[in-house]
């Protein structure tokens, strides 16, 4: 697909498709990342994204443990008082 670089007031910018916006979720705002010669638009993606989901796959193949358990002692409050 063949895009024209039109002025935007002192800058330039391109006239993206309805289709192609919605195919790729762009809304508002959209990061940009230049590789190589190409410049890469995507979308802006919220913090933490996906975190649940990826625990959730975790949990379920029981990579979830704690690695670092004997790194430090607990300490009287994680034994008596913490709970999950």
């Amino acid at each position: 697909m063949k895009a024209s670089v039109v002025r935007i007031g002192n800058s330039r910018g391109i006239r993206i498709p309805k289709t192609v916006l919605e195919h790729c979720r762009l809304t508002d705002a959209v990061e940009l990342e230049v590789q190589d010669d190409h410049l890469v638009v995507r979308a802006v993606r919220k913090p933490r994204q996906g975190w649940d989901e990826a625990f959730r796959r975790m949990h379920q193949h029981g990579d979830d443990a704690l690695l670092d358990r004997e790194s430090l002692p607990a300490a009287k409050w994680d034994r008596t008082q913490w709970r999950w």
